[in-house]
């Protein structure tokens, strides 16, 4: 018994030491190698990125197994090369967050701005005189030293300055009973925009470098935020638009299966002529109702403010997304006027035998006058 004791000692003692030699030599190895979160968390705060939590990181061998729709992978590439300029360039300075949420198609502001006098929270902030449609307020109660400001436009759309996620959410709640036609939730937390802005005593100039806002450190900054704010506002509700003309190619891509995969349109001429009302409703809402094509007036005499517009539009891809969503438009009323001209078609066709048919029948009774005559 002794002898069978020593002989298992002489076997596992060796290995006990090669194991604690290696786990006291790399610890550092073993943790970046088996850690998968260490490897997938961004290390700062990125501009321009919508808002995500911890639970959504996950292992490289969970991304590769499920993988997300073509569009959302789209999306998120985006935003994580943003993330990646953002870290080659570290700031020491403080910086805050602006958060931009479109939640409907149009606020009440008249009764918005009585309900937030009435809560005692915010109170309204002077506006210059030529911009209309547009309620700016601001915190009592001061956090910090950086004041909390919210801008709250006509079509729907709201921005947040320096206001934090749970006073975010309070705000939305709050807004739901001034809103008309409300969209859905998915839709608003997956159409929100960040970005992250600082002061900056640099040139004494305001201006948006690599996805980041440096507001000027003297004096009021109050239009420069809100021209940040507007195009923050109309990339958030092109967001929106986007995901309901993706909703709508959903719904009709079962016709083009049926088409060339039957023949025939299973459609009625009522339905048609309501998938044509819903595409040139959100035709017109994108290029005629919005400033997607167009400068908005407040900035033909400003130019400081219009460069700054034009910039931040251009951060945001607005151009290129309405160009991308107007070829998509196009596409889908080519379809549609291919359904009504084929249910038209067929209509008089129908038209045609039932005319036939007629001349046929009184045909047939005059035979049958004839010979009886």
């Amino acid at each position: 018994m002794l002898s069978l004791q020593l002989g298992i000692s002489r076997v596992i003692l060796p290995t006990v030491r090669n194991v604690t030699r290696f786990v006291s030599v790399r610890p550092q190895q073993i943790w970046l190698k088996h850690s998968c979160i260490s490897s997938s968390l961004p290390r700062k705060v990125s501009p321009c990125t919508k808002y995500f939590s911890i639970s959504s990181f996950g292992c490289q061998e969970n991304r590769e197994q499920k993988p997300k729709p073509s569009s959302t992978k789209r999306k998120s590439d985006r935003k994580r090369r943003t993330v990646i300029e953002d870290e080659q360039q570290p700031s020491s300075s403080p910086q805050w967050e602006v958060v931009a949420y479109s939640t409907a198609e149009e606020y009440d502001l008249k009764k918005l701005m009585q309900g937030l006098q009435q809560q005692g929270l915010y109170h309204p902030s002077s506006m210059s005189e030529d911009i209309h449609d547009v309620l700016h307020v601001s915190a009592r109660y001061q956090v910090d030293r950086e004041p909390r400001e919210i801008y709250f436009f006509r079509e729907g759309s709201v921005v947040f300055w320096n206001v934090s996620e749970l006073e975010r959410k309070n705000v939305l709640l709050f807004l739901q009973i001034y809103e008309d036609e409300s969209y859905d939730k998915d839709i608003v937390a997956e159409g929100n925009e960040k970005m992250v802005y600082a002061y900056t005593e640099v040139f004494n100039k305001t201006r948006l470098m690599n996805g980041r806002i440096l507001l000027n450190d003297e004096g009021s900054t109050d239009l420069e935020k809100y021209t940040f704010s507007n195009a923050l506002a109309l990339s958030v509700k092109l967001a929106t638009w986007e995901a309901s003309l993706e909703k709508y190619v959903d719904s009709i891509e079962f016709v083009v299966e049926d088409l060339k995969e039957v023949g025939r349109i299973q459609l009625s001429r009522s339905d048609v002529l309501k998938k044509q009302g819903e595409l040139f409703s959100l035709r017109h809402l994108i290029n005629l109702s919005s400033d997607l094509l167009d400068t908005p007036d407040f900035y033909w005499d400003r130019e400081n403010l219009e460069t700054l517009y034009h910039k931040t539009c251009n951060h945001l891809n607005i151009s290129k997304r309405t160009k991308v969503m107007n070829e998509k438009l196009n596409h889908c009323v080519e379809l549609v006027e291919l359904l009504s001209r084929q249910l038209t078609d067929a209509h008089h066709t129908r038209l045609e035998w039932m005319i036939i048919a007629l001349i046929t029948v009184e045909v047939g009774f005059e035979v049958v006058h004839l010979f009886q005559g």
